[in-house]
């Protein structure tokens, strides 16, 4: 053997050993173990977060080694609004734009951007030692998976879960799609609070600008001061000349705020939105989905939002209907998770889906302990988020995705508002009815249907004169279908529902609650027994990794450097599931230095003649045996219950401290024989092998082993 372990010398050899045997497949005997991959972006390459799937590949070993048939199936997610954000950034690099393409073109060119950008995520992963059948891999734009989607929609829609609606969304004027309640982020920001005499009152509004699309002033009802008013018109005098509002009164007011009277725009703002409901109060459209004020606001339509906001303000002052603004009101806006422009509250038609009765289901599996989390705080958060979860809006204004499998009839729906790309290469918008329909039909970018619109749910174009629904559906919507679409079709009796779910906390609510809910619509069973939730990737000061604050860390950096196991050790050791992983070069340049110490133990094991004198021969032998037992008891049972941190936190101390530091002495001088410490290190590097494979493999070869590791008997405690 060599001096010292050299990891760049052995782990791509050893790697491509593993796959060619084999190895990674699921055995044809053992009872069925299977784990399924929660699929990176396609178009990703490896971060830190990545490096948490370890936890998934040493429960895959430590299967395999049990003599389960384990199967660790990968894939990838096409993950439409982000995939879309970044190949938009590299075209506004080349000067052009989403605009300038129909919606087939715009499709196909990020389908090859995708095409030729995938792939380098799975052979970072191989680095990382994974052993995931990469031959089953999956991606979420594959036939058959479109075909569950499709599938899924058409029932959903047939038993009346599926619905159309116009709904106010948070649209992202920017990025040209609305997004779901868990894609925002809260900002506080500070603005002028603007004081506007509206009649006898005078109200506090951020937004002047959407003062047009006010259909009622609101109290609340147990506000005093405005008893009197409730119920009746009020008379305003505005800059489009004077209108009359109703006064209401509703709880969701409240009194401290301004003047405690509020103006109710329900087409702009989502608690707005809800009281017009309550009301049957009118929703007026004043900003469209390009940020620019319609033309129901006069000379100000065709100004976006903060430009409109100054001329309004401006206007006010001159009519004397400004009373004072505070320049200093702090207050929470919802911005675009991915671009981080502020959002703007829109009205738009939307697919939605009923979870009521749904969500009740998933609920009733989680309370009743039939899928365990790990930790147990996590059912407690999955409880609540489902106690508050609204009904889902499923659909996205992009391109890049699943679209949603229905059309709308030309004639049947007249009022369809397109966009499309010209003869001319112009890009033109109207009604579908004003232009001609084979010129509308081929350069096709969107098409804007009314709630009520006529629809038919189908794959393909039906015959006559049809245009397309646009959306695509929410990402989270094909891949909360991940469990049905990754098994073979034979496999649900044997591998359904699979072991364990193992992601990220963050997409708990994303993800884990939505496959929970789709597979028990569509299967009636659970779609996993167990979740286990990573710890969060931090930095050596404990703080969350992330771009902005700029301490995000390669893995493979680490990997280059200090080898795979020692990254991969570092991961568990001190750090409890669930909580965070503090990921600092001194802990993996100490569990470099672990390698090398159960390099340096066997080395010196191999040079070591075989003893048999001494005071004592022999006399711990038996005492070494039983340890090494309770070890293998310990380790094995720690691995069941998911406690990985304390089963790599056993095996280092054990081997370093007492296997290391005390028996090898007492090796030395006679008080325990080589060829029982030499089966002492066969069992360590059993039990480490998941934790650090490629070292273990490698000694494992130096031994003389012909077979493989990877494919050997756990051991028996």
């Amino acid at each position: 053997m060599d001096p010292q372990y050299d990891h760049k010398k052995f782990e791509s050899e050893i790697y491509k050993k593993w796959e060619e045997s084999g190895a990674f497949k699921a055995s044809k005997t053992g009872t069925p173990y299977t784990i399924l991959m929660p699929p990176p972006n396609a178009n990703a390459s490896l971060h830190a977060g990545h490096a948490m799937y370890t936890v998934d590949d040493i429960l895959i070993r430590y299967k395999r080694m049990n003599g389960y048939s384990a199967l660790w199936i990968p894939g990838m997610d096409h993950a439409g609004f982000e995939t879309q954000y970044v190949y938009e950034k590299q075209l506004a690099k080349e000067g052009k734009s989403r605009m300038d393409f129909d919606r087939q073109t715009l499709y196909q060119n990020i389908f090859d951007f995708v095409k030729n950008n995938s792939g380098l995520i799975f052979e970072q992963f191989k680095r990382l030692g994974f052993s995931a059948d990469w031959d089953r891999s999956v991606f979420t734009l594959d036939e058959n998976v479109i075909n569950q989607v499709f599938e899924t929609f058409k029932k959903m829609e047939a038993e009346g879960l599926v619905y159309r609606d116009s709904y106010i969304v948070n649209y992202c004027v920017h990025d040209g799609t609305s997004l779901a309640e868990l894609e925002v982020k809260h900002v506080e920001q500070k603005d002028p609070l603007y004081y506007i005499k509206y009649g006898p009152f005078t109200l506090a509004t951020v937004r002047p600008e959407t003062k047009f699309g006010d259909t009622a002033v609101a109290v609340n009802p147990k506000d005093k001061r405005y008893k009197k008013w409730v119920g009746k018109e009020i008379e305003v005098e505005g800059l489009l000349g004077k209108f009359k509002l109703k006064v209401i009164e509703d709880e969701s007011v409240d009194p401290a705020f301004g003047t405690g009277v509020v103006k109710v725009t329900p087409g702009h703002d989502p608690t707005d939105f809800e009281m017009g409901k309550r009301h049957g109060l009118e929703i007026k459209s004043v900003i469209d989905f390009r940020g620019r004020l319609t033309s129901i606001t006069g000379p100000y339509a065709g100004m976006k939002v903060m430009e409109a906001r100054v001329k309004v303000v401006e206007d006010l002052k001159k009519k004397g209907l400004l009373e004072k603004v505070d320049e200093n009101y702090t207050h929470n806006v919802i911005t675009c998770y991915k671009c981080g422009h502020v959002l703007e509250p829109l009205t738009i038609p939307n697919w939605f889906i009923k979870v009521e009765t749904l969500k009740e289901k998933v609920k009733e599996v989680v309370e009743k302990d039939e899928i365990k989390f790990y930790p147990k705080k996590f059912k407690r958060h999955m409880l609540t988020w489902l106690d508050i979860m609204h009904d889902w809006p499923i659909s996205r204004q992009i391109v890049w995705g699943i679209q949603i499998p229905v059309w709308y009839s030309v004639s049947d729906n007249p009022d369809l508002q397109v966009s499309f790309i010209g003869k001319d290469r112009e890009k033109k918008f109207g009604k579908v009815s004003d232009f001609d329909f084979g010129d509308v039909e081929k350069g096709l970018q969107s098409v804007r249907a009314p709630a009520s619109a006529k629809y038919i749910v189908s794959r393909g174009k039906p015959k006559g004169k049809y245009l397309p629904e646009t959306d695509t559906f929410d990402t989270w919507f094909s891949s909360g279908q991940w469990p049905m679409v990754t098994l073979k079709e034979d496999e649900f009796k044997t591998r359904f529902p699979t072991d364990l779910m193992a992601t990220l906390s963050d997409i708990l609510k994303f993800w884990v609650s939505r496959m929970i809910l789709f597979s028990l619509y569509l299967k009636k069973e659970i779609p996993f027994k167990d979740v286990y939730l990573w710890s969060m990737l931090a930095d050596s000061k404990g703080q969350k990794m992330s771009k902005s604050k700029g301490n995000v860390v390669n893995p493979l950096d680490f990997v280059d450097k200090y080898g795979a196991d020692a990254l991969r050790m570092s991961l568990l050791y001190g750090s409890p599931a669930g909580g965070k992983v503090i990921l600092s070069e001194d802990k993996v340049k100490g569990m470099r230095n672990f390698s090398n110490k159960i390099w340096n133990a066997a080395r010196f094991l191999f040079m070591l003649q075989s003893n048999k004198s001494g005071e004592n021969p022999g006399s711990e032998n038996n005492e070494f045996n039983k340890r090494i037992k309770k070890i293998i008891e310990e380790v094995s049972l720690l691995l069941e219950k998911y406690q990985l941190n304390l089963a790599s936190e056993k095996l280092y101390d054990e081997f370093w401290h007492w296997y290391c530091d005390i028996c090898i002495e007492h090796t030395k001088v006679g008080m325990i024989d080589r060829d029982v410490m030499i089966k002492g290190l066969e069992t360590f590097l059993k039990l480490l092998h998941p934790f650090m494979p490629f070292v273990t493999e490698q000694i494992w070869h130096e031994m003389g082993n012909k077979d493989l590791l990877i494919t050997s008997s756990w051991p028996k405690g």
